[in-house]
């Protein structure tokens, strides 16, 4: 059985903080950072994140995947076996191959663990990004709030049509931004 490793109870987490950018402007990158404590006297066994809402999706039949997205996860490049490749700017040492979860290991009873995502705003209108806590991946171990509730939340707000003003410069690496 998949979860039978998995440490069945409550483990009690909380949400230290969470922040994204209510507004922002089509191709601006932005942060999404939400810091969690263990705040039991347990190990948690798998402290995991979940955010859903990075794209939309579209009411047109003839399209193969009617999720479109709305913010992208912006890659930094590095070398992979030899290989040019780009890595998500997600959290780091946290990947999984579930959708949208993130899961970083053990959290020690007292310990701080930071899911910070750099994103790009790649589709204007509205927008609700939903985030929820775990303490493991197969349902067993619960990340609960001191009152025994799941932990989540979510951040809601507008991407604007109109770009930020930035060009790159004579130099062809750097990046200026607020002229044209």
């Amino acid at each position: 059985m998949q979860d039978e490793n998995e440490r069945a109870g409550n483990y009690q987490v909380k949400i230290v903080s969470a922040t994204f950018p209510a507004k922002q402007k089509l191709a601006q990158s932005s942060r999404l950072v939400i810091r969690v404590k263990n705040t039991g006297t347990a190990t948690v066994p798998d402290i995991a994140m979940t955010v859903n809402g990075f794209g939309k999706r579209k009411d047109q039949e003839d399209l193969a995947d009617r999720e479109r997205p709305q913010f992208v996860i912006n890659g930094k490049p590095q070398t992979i076996g030899g290989v040019p490749e780009a890595k998500d700017q997600s959290p780091v040492g946290c990947e999984t191959v579930y959708v949208n979860t993130w899961a970083c290991g053990k959290l020690k009873a007292g310990a701080v663990k930071t899911f910070e995502w750099n994103v790009t705003a790649v589709q204007a209108g509205p927008y609700k990004l939903s985030y929820r806590v775990a303490a493991g991946l197969d349902g067993k171990a619960k990340a609960v709030a001191s009152s025994g509730d799941i932990l989540s939340g979510s951040f809601a707000g507008s991407v604007k049509n109109k770009p930020p003003i930035t060009r790159v410069a004579d130099d062809g690496k750097t990046v200026v931004h607020g002229t044209r």
